[in-house]
């Protein structure tokens, strides 16, 4: 099943699609009384999206973490469709929690007046999960099989399953710098490079290089997904411009973090690099770096729990005209992630890309916070090691109500840490490549264009997204979303989707073969069962559920 559009604006060709869209914007100014003044905007660009799906390697730094092995696992169960046994029956393998595989698209609607929803995958052609090789490095030497066992995330009759892929699959050798993160993952660092840091850059570089020829890859995406590192320093003639940066790893500098080095060393070779913890890989030699070189870097840090409700709930207060004022969150995991967050430095950069979540919300309403004052946000993480890969999450928002009231929500998460990080790996990947097929060409210019070095189309699946100088962050979930789907509806000549349904609010037929008439709406809802909705003889729905009193 795909999506074909049907209109003098988009062409299909054997290698590609080419949309002509017309993107509509807001020009506005204030004036000198205080009112403001909107011009709408509208230009005209031609979206060519290359539909040639390639033979896609992702290569992980951490592949024998939690993560690596959750997500190689379930790469394999799904290929192999292996099913698995529990206490509470069989279990079949899925994607669920990643929007390309399990999410879904409002498209239009029918001749019925029903919305029709198509998979996100639909749209435009992807890279299938199934079909992605796997490759990586550690600076652990256990074997993927036996570094899953260790990880406790997966049910043992499933890892019975997978023991004889995984065990075959032993990480490369990966960039160990006791410096950059906590001293309690010495004894888990057997499999280290050696040499200096232009030596290890070099040989991370022959990697990729080996790992695509191996395979036989048109494209290779590396993701780091092992331990949060401190933040480095900053600084001039260190690493401000590209240039530094390249001569800071040539001299062994130590303010050069491994993670900095994976990035560099995946540019020189052309490949995309996404950062999914919180430290700040991308200093300003690396963003110079990737924009020389034409190749994409996306980040910082997966949001795939606390995170992510957070953005939700902010939103919505906030959209309501409540006013959060004090925002609690502690969390305690026992995984080697939290083992890791124990030491102060790597605690720093995860509460720094926790913490500034909820900005871009508040900052949308200077009714709410005409002082300029955000709200109180305390972050805390606990290691716990019982609780393993299982994180708990808990929350306290305390907002202002009307006429001074006060308003308490507390709630609390149970998060699988590893099966809910492992779909945004595939997300990332999968999105990131379909970047690299899309071009945008004004009609004011004769040249098409590439999207920005630094892929902020991808901060839906990121804590602390980065964005390229001078842009908006954005991190409301929602919007975050919709910047998705509407750029993949862009590719095939579609508008952004709206939720006016005028259609039922003025009673008119707008598109062909919908009727609007009362028999029509009547037939509609008698033959048609809504769960806990109730019914009313004209035909008209709600969806309130019956209550005992009633």
């Amino acid at each position: 099943m795909s999506v074909k559009v049907h209109s003098p604006n988009v062409v299909y060709s054997e290698d590609c699609i080419e949309s002509r869209y017309e993107y509509n914007t807001t020009s506005v100014s204030v004036n000198s009384d205080g009112s403001y003044s909107a011009i709408p905007r509208t230009n005209t660009m031609l979206f060519k999206t290359d539909t040639c799906v390639p033979r896609l390697g992702m290569m992980l730094v951490g592949l024998g973490g939690n993560n690596g092995t959750t997500v190689t696992a379930g790469i394999l169960a799904n290929k192999y469709n292996m099913c698995w046994n529990t206490k509470d029956g069989e279990k079949k393998p899925n994607y669920f929690g990643s929007i390309t595989q399990a999410g879904t698209v409002g498209l239009g609607m029918d001749a019925r007046g029903e919305e029709v929803h198509v998979p996100f995958n639909k749209i435009v052609p992807m890279v299938h999960p199934n079909d992605i090789e796997v490759d990586g490095w550690d600076i652990s030497s256990m074997n993927m099989a036996d570094a899953m066992e260790r990880a406790r995330v997966l049910d043992y009759s499933l890892q019975k399953q997978l023991r004889p892929y995984l065990e075959k699959m032993v990480p490369r050798p990966s960039i160990y710098c006791p410096d950059f993160i906590a001293a309690n993952q010495g004894d888990r660092a057997d499999n280290v490079l050696a040499g200096n840091k232009q030596e290890m850059m070099e040989k991370i570089r022959a990697d990729i290089r080996d790992f695509k020829e191996k395979k036989n890859l048109d494209k290779v995406i590396v993701l780091w997904t092992a331990n949060t590192e401190r933040f480095c320093d900053v600084t001039e003639g260190i690493n401000m411009t590209a240039e530094e940066l390249l001569n800071s790893i040539q001299n062994n500098e130590e303010e050069v973090s491994p993670s900095t080095i994976f990035a560099v060393a995946s540019i020189l070779e052309g490949c995309t690099y996404i950062n999914g913890s919180p430290q700040n890989t991308f200093v300003p030699g690396v963003i110079q770096l990737a924009e020389m070189e034409g190749v994409y870097i996306a980040g910082d840090d997966f949001k795939s729990g606390q995170t992510k409700y957070k953005s939700v709930l902010v939103d919505f207060l906030v959209g309501a005209g409540i006013k959060p004022t004090s925002i609690v969150s502690y969390n305690h995991l026992g995984n080697n992630d939290g083992k890791n967050l124990s030491s102060p430095k790597q605690f720093r950069s995860k509460e720094i890309s926790k913490s500034n979540v909820v900005d871009d919300m508040v900052e949308s309403n200077k009714i709410l916070y005409a002082d300029g004052k955000k709200p109180d946000h305390t972050v805390v993480i606990k290691y716990v090691p019982y609780v393993a890969d299982s994180k708990r999450a808990m929350d306290e928002y305390i907002s202002e109500i009307f006429m001074n009231g006060t308003n308490t929500i507390v709630c609390h998460n149970t998060c699988e840490d590893s099966l809910l990080a492992s779909p945004l790996i595939l997300d990332l990947v999968i999105l990131a490549e379909l970047c690299e097929r899309i071009t945008v060409q004004l009609d004011s210019e004769p040249q098409s264009r590439r999207f920005t070095s630094i892929l902020s189309i991808l901060s839906y699946l990121l804590k602390a997204p980065l964005v390229p100088a001078g842009t908006p962050v954005v991190n409301a979930l929602f919007k975050q979303r919709s910047c998705i789907e509407n750029i993949l509806k862009a590719c095939i000549g579609l508008q952004p989707g709206n939720h006016m349904l005028l259609e039922h609010k003025i009673g008119a037929p707008l598109q062909q073969g919908f009727s609007m008439s009362t028999q029509a709406n009547l037939l509609k809802h008698a033959t048609t069962t809504h769960k806990n909705k109730i019914q009313h003889s004209n035909g008209q729905t709600h969806g309130h559920v019956k209550t005992p009193s009633q």
